[in-house]
């Protein structure tokens, strides 16, 4: 985290246009701060996405509703959060990166405190579906992705596992809180916690926050020399659709959607959408099952931040590999662990399932910068599209399947054998020697 020599601020006379520095000894660089604020920024807005599996049943009771309405909620909310992440990445690079999340938080706060007021099913799809679908998607990995590529080219690994950690962190801060209040209080006080949540992190991202290490007069975090700001980038969505036709040209861009998509599926999708119901159905205390769901969330934050380190040093295809086998596995044995209680092998899965949750990112994202160069933000932004139409796609099957069968058995064996699948995938991708300018 230390540089002996690094960039100091420009004088007043010294624009960062210029590219003329002062360099003076720090003892830690202005990027970890950066990272620092993106963390929290990222832990404050992980409220939204602890709250769709606490919704399930109190909607189902209230509205009667099927479990496969609600899914189909949770579904558009995943796809969007997924599909407007690359165009996200390329209005960072338009509007800067503050501008975008100040705004997405905004929209966030109002889709989920609107919701307390809705009547009917459309309004559900159109206040947690819609609004913060697209709110989330703005903040999604792109956001740390983009984070990591202006103000690092050192630990790129680790901070991408940092930072993609802080999801989880504030899975494990909110979602017992959000149990609790949904079990004493009804849901809508839990949906308000949640626009409060987004709302009180917009300050800290418009004071704290900077888009450049150029808008500082800094170096980024390893660089050997000053990186000049660049330009505004304008038509994003054209640029962003450009990069996706250029990237699905090339093999290595399916193998990673693929890949992903079926992580968003055993991830997002099963566990976080239906874990709590499918608990529930056995007879669990839904707030004992949100806790379960909340220390997947603290092994997540080890599992991931190990990856990153991992990632840094080792190929990052089969670290891929060993990451789904052993997830595929463990959703196997899933169906025979549910009861009425916590026991210890539950626990065990717990742990293991936390240690690999998104513990794909890094390796992900180091494919993309690998295959993808400048572009990889946006490469990794429709990467996460696929990874959140797959969770959309389990999210809506989930509850059909509950419907229709009485129980969530089939998507646990279904969502194992597809991650013995993605381990296949992930090992015929092609490494490339060098990166692209």
């Amino acid at each position: 985290m230390t540089q002996t020599t690094d960039t100091a601020a420009l004088t007043p006379a010294e624009g960062p246009g210029t590219g003329r520095r002062r360099t003076r000894t720090h003892r830690v660089h202005r990027a970890w701060f950066v990272a620092a604020v993106t963390f929290v920024t990222i832990i404050g807005a992980a409220a939204f996405r602890s709250l769709p599996g606490l919704l399930i049943d109190p909607l189902h009771e209230e509205f009667d509703w099927s479990r496969g309405t609600i899914g189909l909620a949770v579904s558009v909310n995943l796809a969007l959060y997924g599909l407007t992440a690359p165009f996200a990445a390329a209005l960072m690079d338009r509007f800067g990166i503050r501008r975008v999340v100040a705004s997405a938080l905004v929209v966030i706060a109002v889709g989920s405190g609107a919701t307390v007021w809705m009547t009917a099913a459309w309004q559900l799809l159109l206040c947690w579906g819609l609004l913060v679908g697209l709110g989330s998607g703005s903040m999604a990995l792109a956001f740390a992705a983009t984070v990591t590529n202006r103000w690092f080219t050192e630990r790129r690994g680790l901070v991408t596992g940092i930072l993609t950690a802080a999801s989880a962190s504030g899975q494990l801060i909110f979602l017992p809180v959000l149990s609790w209040i949904v079990s004493e209080h009804d849901w809508r006080p839990a949906a308000v916690t949640v626009a409060l949540a987004a709302l009180t992190v917009v300050p800290f991202v418009w004071l704290l926050l900077r888009d450049h290490p150029a808008d500082v007069g800094l170096a980024p975090y390893g660089a050997p020399e000053f990186v000049e700001k660049p330009p505004p980038v304008p038509g994003a969505a054209r640029r962003t659709v450009r990069v996706l036709l250029s990237a699905a040209r090339t093999g290595p861009f399916w193998l990673l959607a693929g890949t992903f998509a079926i992580c968003g599926a055993s991830t997002n999708g099963l566990i976080q959408t239906h874990f709590v119901p499918a608990a529930h159905d056995h007879g669990m205390p839904i707030t004992a099952a949100a806790s379960l769901l909340a220390v997947i969330g603290v092994f997540d934050v080890v599992g991931t931040i190990a990856s990153g380190w991992f990632t840094d040093r080792f190929d990052p295809r089969r670290l891929l590999a060993v990451y789904y086998a052993l997830r595929g596995v463990s959703l196997l044995f899933l169906p025979l662990l549910l009861g009425p209680s916590v026991h210890p092998p539950m626990v065990f899965f717990i742990v293991f399932y936390g240690l690999d949750w998104v513990a794909t990112v890094p390796p992900t994202l180091a494919l993309c910068r690998e295959q993808f160069g400048d572009d990889s933000a946006i490469v990794f932004g429709w990467v996460l599209a696929s990874h959140q139409v797959g969770a959309a796609l389990v999210a809506f099957l989930g509850g059909v399947a509950r419907d229709a069968f009485g129980s969530y058995d089939v998507m646990w064996y279904a969502s194992g054998a597809l991650c013995a699948m993605a381990a296949l995938l992930a090992l015929v991708i092609r490494r490339r020697e060098t990166v692209r300018p």
